[in-house]
């Protein structure tokens, strides 16, 4: 495990002063500065509005008086908290050293109102000039929610539910805040945050809840929403047991990550977040906890498994398929390389080598990143090879590797292994967090890889020369996630075709200009899309990885949800009818203006 502070694939962003930072321990829920208790006074407050039904735009919390606030304070117990941006936070404590504001485990610890990628606590589009850390001006004008529940019970969710509904304000709901799209912050809101709901139950014999006879399902984990990654992973292994999560310590398995679908690197091995679950246990928007699962609540159950995040209800746990755990060997290899072209060149090679991988089912994240637009690209490979021991990895990766050092320009700089149990491999002990980040992606299709294979060189070069730096290609389709498809789930078709998950990370800093900010921003849809519609051959809008995706997307219905979306929308209005959870960009979006305030039709 000694890599996993050192190694992380998300280290190697270009900016010099958000590359390699040092990690910093976890930090659970210790504060200098802690947020702002609302005080707890003995008023019921009056609602301003009896439901959102009627009403064309939201109630502004401004609206809303101490004496609403108390009353919902004294609900939850004095777990009403006031939320301010992350820079504001740093400032009132007297500063965050760089090692704790780029921190994903200590902002989630320790500040409510932080995003990983800071931008979207300044809009909702993820520019502007609000609120930075090297300049808190302005900060009341932050895309951050006022308040926040810091729920702990069950009563504690369904008490800040009925109190958004009846006062027809807008509610966000937050698990880790690893969130690339800005969906779980928003201003003028009332946030639900999930961070204490951290409990994780293993058996050996689950059954479902509801019907006559309730299935026995075998082996599975029942995880609370607000359990991150990192921790799942350790006591999977505590009871001899492996699931498919994410890689990022800090991301919540029963959050947004498997409403999105949930790719990981046992993804070819045992299939989707999405395909393993089993279960939930979500509030809907009258406050009623209900379980959804394959024989009550179907639907919603269908729409939960890759319907999107932030749009169905407040998740309190899910149920996960587990497995018997076993060894795997993860490699680690950096290629240097001496200009653009070799670097497409290289990319150009390692596409014509992805097929040897199909066998063991392993996994690669292979990322291509430049420093600067001016300096030659680097390509990191994150190898991890499912029951496989070193030798047997080496022999795996040898051909390409004897190919590549062949190469003219290419350097091979790192190589670094370990075999150990899988659980100790599969997630990096915190994740880089606390920058300006805008992202865009694409599932590219196994058939591009087949017969487009020389497109896939070219296509690096045209995007490194209209100024992409990190190039982020995640070999997690394919294998079983192809062979789910006859799954019952809102999963989009495209992951059943796909063979790599495709990001593009788009940074830019507090120092750039409005000009800047805005080029980066539309980076995506002005350049880096058309080049990879045009190497997969894609006249559509092809698909994407909604939680990994451009926040500026324009045909999301299409490219996030497929031929899914209607019957989504039709769910959407079952157990949302007034539209109290609204996700950018998700199901029943498209009624309301992008702020989610007020609707358009």
């Amino acid at each position: 495990m000694w890599f996993k502070n050192k190694l992380n694939p998300r280290a190697h962003r270009p900016d010099s002063d958000i590359r390699r930072r040092p990690r910093s321990p976890s930090f659970l829920w210790r504060s200098s500065s802690p947020p702002l208790l609302i005080s707890s006074l003995a008023l019921l407050g009056t609602p301003v509005a009896a439901s959102g039904a009627s009403n064309q735009c939201r109630t502004s919390l401004k609206s809303l008086t101490a004496a609403n606030w108390a009353s919902l304070n004294a609900t939850v117990h004095g777990r009403l908290v006031s939320v301010i941006p992350s820079a504001l936070w740093c400032k009132q404590r007297g500063g965050c050293t760089d090692a704790e504001w780029g921190s994903a485990r200590f902002r989630l610890s320790n500040i409510p109102g932080a995003m990983d990628s800071y931008n979207y606590e300044q809009g909702f589009d993820g520019v502007g000039f609000v609120c930075q850390r090297n300049t808190t001006r302005d900060c009341a004008k932050a895309n951050v929610p006022r308040y926040s529940v810091e729920a702990e019970t069950v009563a504690d969710v369904q008490a800040a539910v009925k109190f958004a509904a009846a006062h027809n304000i807008r509610v966000v709901v937050k698990s880790s805040g690893h969130d690339f799209l800005g969906r779980s912050t928003a201003g003028d809101a009332l946030m639900i945050r999930m961070t204490k709901f951290k409990t994780a139950t293993f058996t050996n014999n689950f059954k479902l809840t509801g019907g006559k006879t309730p299935a026995t399902m075998g082996s599975a984990v029942t995880v609370g929403s607000g359990l991150g990654a990192g921790d799942l992973y350790q006591l999977a292994k505590a009871n001899g047991k492996v699931m498919v999560v994410g890689s990022s310590s800090t991301v919540s398995g029963a959050g947004g990550y498997v409403q999105g679908a949930g790719h990981s690197i046992l993804s070819r091995k045992f299939g989707l977040a999405a395909d393993n679950a089993l279960q939930f246990e979500v509030v809907v928007a009258n406050g009623t906890l209900v379980t959804a699962n394959s024989v009550v609540n179907s639907d919603l159950f269908w729409a939960l498994r890759g319907g999107g995040a932030g749009t169905w209800g407040v998740i309190i746990s899910a149920t996960f398929r587990t497995y018997g755990t076993f060894q795997s060997t993860i490699f680690i290899q950096t290629y240097a390389t001496s200009s653009d072209q070799v670097g497409a060149d290289l990319m150009q090679l390692h596409a014509s080598h992805i097929f040897e991988y199909e066998a063991t089912r392993t996994c690669q994240y292979f990322f291509l990143q430049k420093a600067n637009v001016t300096a030659p690209p680097i390509l990191t490979l994150f190898t991890i090879a499912i029951n496989q021991t070193t030798p047997q990895t080496t022999a795996l990766l040898a051909p390409f590797q004897r190919a590549a050092v062949a190469m003219r320009g290419v350097t091979l700089t790192s190589n670094v292994q370990q075999t150990s149990d899988t659980n100790d491999l599969v997630f990096f002990a915190d994740d880089i967090a606390g920058i300006d980040l805008i992202t865009g992606s694409r599932l590219i299709p196994i058939d591009t890889y087949k017969n487009r294979l020389s497109k896939i060189g070219p296509a690096y070069k045209k995007l490194m020369d209209v100024g992409s730096l990190n190039m982020l290609g995640h070999l997690v389709a394919g294998g079983q996630v192809a062979a789910d498809a006859g799954i019952s789930s809102a999963v989009h078709p495209g992951w059943r075709t796909a063979l790599v998950h495709l990001l593009m990370e788009n940074p830019y800093t507090d120092a750039s200009t409005a000009a800047q900010q805005n080029a980066v921003k539309n980076l995506w849809n002005d350049h880096q899309l058309a080049i990879i519609q045009d190497m997969i051959g894609d006249k559509g809008p092809g698909a994407a990885y909604s939680n990994e995706a451009a926040a500026v997307e324009v045909d999301t219905q299409k490219t996030f949800f497929g031929p899914n979306y209607p019957r989504l929308k039709s769910i959407k209005s079952k157990y949302d009818p007034h539209g109290l959870f609204f996700a950018r960009n998700g199901a029943g979006s498209d009624d309301w203006n992008a702020e989610g305030t007020c609707r358009c039709k």
